[in-house]
């Protein structure tokens, strides 16, 4: 028979091991709730934590000055408390230079100091052994942390039965969380970040695309070449038919008739899209006015056209009567309507159209989710890759950009550009490294990839979300390119967190079956990560 002392010992140790395990618990709870609160939740949080403090101090205090302590206790306490005197406990705030007291919080958006987190190891750089401080000082998030905050909303049933995610810290592109983050999946629009970062790099961000009108093979014939421009507007094409009459006057042309013939050789290959004829999308052609748009040619606000609209079958043979009618309108005398011929070579040039740089024709295409544009986009990088400018050669040009770029590119796949063939195939960590090879000061010809970004609740595909009570946390905070076909639903971009370290995302979830709950899913995640201080907590000691 077991004694007494056995007996109480063993219910001693069933009782801590349960208190033990409890607390852990609590604990974990403790540090998802600091690390998903808000910062104002939490400086409330560290004041009462520091009220409750200063109240066990003073009543401490209190029994020491009147409490039953034999005193010479008393005369060791105070004896250990000298010993220590200077080392802890009197100046909490510790020196500060310049003898201002206490540090000023550090700024809410610090700027990205590339170069000095990058050149500091102990700053966590891109070739550092672990991470630090970084940017203004900033430490990035733990994996644990993150874990704390993401792994519970990423449980939820919409999302899913597929789900790849990355995060890493923008300042150094080092891997912070991921879930899979090296499977291709189907990415939907989210291509288009893979889009846009090639052509940048193939042409640069400063590159214009030209359309031109030239003369064909006698000088009573006008060429109108088409370059791959699909924002090219009505009145712009009037204007360079305005251009092109008054240079046919200046060249001895008084009035004779001329014949117009259009350019489309730029491009190769089908010019439809393997979802065929669809209002998100025109005939991949070089030569189009106001993206081929049969309705609603006009943008709102200020804004450009954008969303699905009923498209011309032929955008390049449209364009090219509008060019012939408004060479009419100048006093020119076109004969015939305008047939399809390649411009001869080394033709000479009448008047040229320049499109905005590719770095705002690809925030443009990342506000709106612009098809037409990414479609264009994908074939300028074949062009300045030297393949042929049609889906297949587009999607080997794309591929050997990013891979220049030293991109992650296992079981990548480039359909095409704007991500409505569910043949894209992408990776999260493809996707953040894109993100955060664009926030190097190193690579500023990507730049544009960051700033096209819709914003939550404010701008492009992400204007009407982040309404919600958990999404809302999010709105102006997170940046990030939407993706969404039936069963795929995709969100990759960046945010500042609550403790000023600029994060890049992906969230991709394929198998949905709800696709607006799904968005909601993903929108909470992001906003989760926008306010996440995913650092210490109170117990994480």
């Amino acid at each position: 028979m077991r004694d007494t002392a056995s007996e109480v010992r063993d219910t001693a140790i069933r009782a801590y091991r349960k208190v033990r395990s409890r607390a852990r618990r609590d604990g974990r709870r403790i540090r998802q709730r600091w690390r998903t609160a808000t910062p104002q939740q939490r400086q409330t949080a560290t004041v009462t934590a520091g009220a409750a403090a200063l109240g066990l101090v003073l009543a401490v205090t209190a029994v020491a000055t009147s409490g039953p302590w034999d005193s010479g206790q008393r005369t060791a306490e105070r004896s250990r408390a000298a010993a220590r005197e200077g080392r802890s406990g009197g100046n909490h705030t510790g020196d500060v230079p310049g003898g201002e007291g206490a540090p000023g919080a550090p700024r809410v958006l610090p700027a990205l100091d590339m170069d000095a987190v990058r050149g500091d190891p102990a700053g966590g750089g891109r070739d550092a052994d672990s991470h630090g401080p970084g940017a203004a000082g900033v430490p990035p998030p733990s994996r644990e942390a993150l874990a704390d905050t993401l792994e519970p909303l990423l449980e939820d049933g919409d999302l899913g039965k597929v789900r790849a995610v990355s995060v890493v810290d923008a300042a150094t592109g080092h891997k912070l969380y991921a879930a899979t983050s090296h499977k291709a999946v189907t990415p939907a629009s989210t291509v288009k970040i893979a889009t846009a970062s090639a052509a940048l790099s193939a042409r640069g961000a400063d590159h214009r695309i030209e359309t031109k009108a030239v003369r064909g093979t006698s000088d009573g014939q006008v060429v109108l070449v088409g370059g791959g421009d699909p924002t090219l507007t009505s009145a712009a094409l009037k204007d360079l038919a305005g251009d092109t009459a008054r240079r046919l006057r200046a060249g001895g042309h008084k009035g004779g008739e001329v014949s117009v013939r259009y350019d489309t050789s730029r491009y190769s290959g089908p010019v439809r899209h393997s979802i065929g004829t669809n209002d998100n999308l025109a005939p991949v052609s070089p030569l189009m006015t106001d993206e081929a748009r049969l309705e609603n040619r006009s943008g709102t606000d200020g804004a450009p056209a954008h969303g699905p609209a009923p498209r011309s079958a032929d955008p390049a043979q449209d364009a090219a009567a509008d060019f012939a009618d408004a060479l009419g309108d100048h006093g020119v005398e076109v004969k015939g309507k305008p047939k399809r011929a390649e411009a001869p070579g080394k033709a000479k040039q009448l008047a040229v159209h320049r499109s905005a740089p590719l770095s705002a024709l690809v925030e443009r295409m990342l506000t709106y989710s612009d098809n037409d544009i990414a479609e264009a986009l994908a074939r300028q990088t074949a062009l300045g890759s030297g393949e042929p400018a049609s889906f297949k050669g587009a999607g080997r040009a794309v591929r050997d950009r990013l891979g220049k770029l030293g991109m992650p590119l296992k079981g990548a796949h480039f359909a095409d550009g704007s991500g409505l063939d569910r043949g894209d195939k992408v990776s999260p960590a493809l996707l953040t490294g894109l993100l955060a090879k664009a926030a190097d000061p190193d690579h500023a010809e990507l730049r544009s990839v960051l700033t096209g970004m819709p914003v939550a609740h404010f701008t492009g595909t992400l204007g009407s979300r982040y309404g919600s009570d958990k999404g809302k946390q999010g709105a102006g905070l997170v940046r990030a390119k939407t993706g969404t076909l039936t069963g795929v639903n995709t969100l990759a971009g960046t945010v500042v967190d609550a403790d000023g370290r600029m994060l890049a995302f992906a969230f991709m979830a394929s198998g949905t079956r709800d696709g607006k709950a799904a968005q909601q899913s993903l929108d909470n995640l992001a906003a989760a990560l926008a306010n996440c201080g995913c650092r210490d907590s109170p117990s994480a000691d």
